[in-house]
């Protein structure tokens, strides 16, 4: 039987405690057998000072998840023509993992965009999207309420961003509490997010 991979996407700038709390209970609540996280790469194209470069960024998802079986880090975007489009890197994973069926992981309110990205019927008719409740603004499309291939799971709100605790860490605040303690390291180490 094929293994099960949710792919959560995001540029983990950085990765935090939540979003480790939402990959361990994604993939200890639900059918899926691992979770691995896709480092979204910088778009050449957008001037975005705050954004670590990709292989810091990726450094610290492999520190974040080394001690996680069923967490894995993911750099496969890395290699992957700009600006990313998922049902593209669905596309690639899912022909280069052949014996593996893949997932998308999605918080409430990326699923209330969802009809705007590219092909979403396309990524609809071939993968499962897995839903985790976020506290934001705007309405769900009704046309996903009772969808086969979206599936809600009842995970906590986390209400941590890595923009709080960049911000954080150029004000001078204590953020560690937010972060594993050898991403903290690293940061501290490397005196990133400060100004």
């Amino acid at each position: 039987m094929n293994k099960k991979i949710g792919l959560y996407f995001g540029t983990f700038n950085p990765i935090h405690v939540g979003h480790l709390i939402i990959a361990n209970h994604m993939v200890e609540n639900s059918d899926l057998d691992e979770i691995w996280m896709v480092v979204t790469p910088h778009n050449p194209f957008k001037k975005k000072k705050s954004l670590l470069d990709n292989h810091h960024r990726l450094e610290m998802v492999y520190l974040a998840t080394a001690s996680y079986d069923k967490i894995r880090p993911s750099d496969i975007e890395f290699k992957l023509p700009q600006p990313n489009y998922t049902i593209n890197t669905l596309a690639h994973i899912s022909e280069k993992y052949s014996n593996k069926n893949f997932s998308i992981i999605m918080g409430e309110d990326n699923l209330k965009s969802f009809h705007k990205w590219k092909n979403f019927e396309a990524i609809l008719e071939d993968y499962n999207v897995y839903v985790y409740p976020r506290i934001s603004e705007g309405i769900v499309e009704t046309r996903f309420d009772n969808h086969p291939k979206i599936h809600r799971v009842n995970a906590p709100i986390i209400e941590v961003s890595s923009t709080m605790i960049r911000t954080g860490i150029s004000e001078g605040k204590v953020v560690r509490p937010l972060l594993s303690e050898n991403v903290w390291a690293l940061i501290d180490e490397m005196n990133f997010y400060k100004k």
